[in-house]
């Protein structure tokens, strides 16, 4: 144990120079900032052609990773008290809900 606690010691000190044995100095990463993630640009649409005559809201060009617009699809649907899907990159949503839809997608940083 006493030999952890030496090369702990040695290497804090090392540490608390902000230089190497050689004399070179220890590159410091610069601090992260919290920057937004960069949000996509999306379109809504409205669609009934090919769906027996029944209301759809279509919201596509996601560029994120499939299990984070199936959680922004939850989220909507339980918002909205209505069905939905979320496929290959879009979001189905039944019903003409393009007003909503486009409101809560802004407050969470979308463009549209």
């Amino acid at each position: 144990m006493a030999a952890t606690n030496d090369w702990q010691s040695a290497l804090g000190a090392l540490l608390d120079s902000g230089n190497l044995p050689d004399g070179e100095p220890i590159a410091q990463s610069a601090p992260k900032e919290n920057v937004a993630p960069k949000r996509d640009r999306l379109t809504i649409s409205y669609e009934r052609k090919g769906r027996a005559g029944k209301e759809a809201t279509i919201i596509s060009g996601f560029t994120i990773p499939h299990e984070e617009v199936a959680t922004i699809a939850s989220t909507l649907k339980s918002k909205l008290g209505t069905g939905g899907s979320a496929r290959g990159g879009e979001i189905l949503i039944q019903g003409d809900r393009r007003e909503k839809v486009a409101a809560m997608l802004r407050e969470m940083g979308y463009r549209l």
